[in-house]
């Protein structure tokens, strides 16, 4: 499975983006798919996660009510909505799928079986 990210940039504080994440190799329905970021100098951190139909979502403390995930199996591809962006948000994005990766969420566990190269987001204040 191969993963590619797209829709980083540079936005304002308040600001949106909208990040994608196109799968291929395999049916992105097959597994649970998810975002995660990590800063300079900082661990990798949770954002989201939505299983293989969309029905069941995960988000990290700090975006709840910000960010929203979803998925298109139809295009292979998942989404991360960003509002309300602040600089605490800058970090490089990463996609991830794993077929349990709920699981690993609900461990603490940010193990997955394939990552996208990351696009960088940088709010500025």
């Amino acid at each position: 499975v191969q993963l590619v990210e797209s829709g980083g940039g540079l936005v304002q504080a308040g600001g949106s983006l909208r990040l994608s994440c196109a799968a291929s190799g395999r049916a992105s329905s097959d597994y649970a798919m998810g975002w995660f970021s990590q800063a300079p100098g900082k661990e990798r951190e949770f954002v989201a996660a939505t299983s293989g139909t969309g029905i069941v979502t995960y988000y990290g403390d700090s975006v709840k009510g910000r960010f929203t995930i979803s998925r298109d199996n139809a295009k292979n591809t998942i989404y991360l909505q960003m509002n309300s962006l602040n600089a605490e948000d800058t970090a490089v994005y990463y996609c991830a799928a794993d077929e349990r990766l709920l699981q690993n969420i609900r461990r603490g566990d940010f193990a997955a079986d394939y990552w996208g190269q990351g696009t960088q987001v940088t709010v500025s204040s």
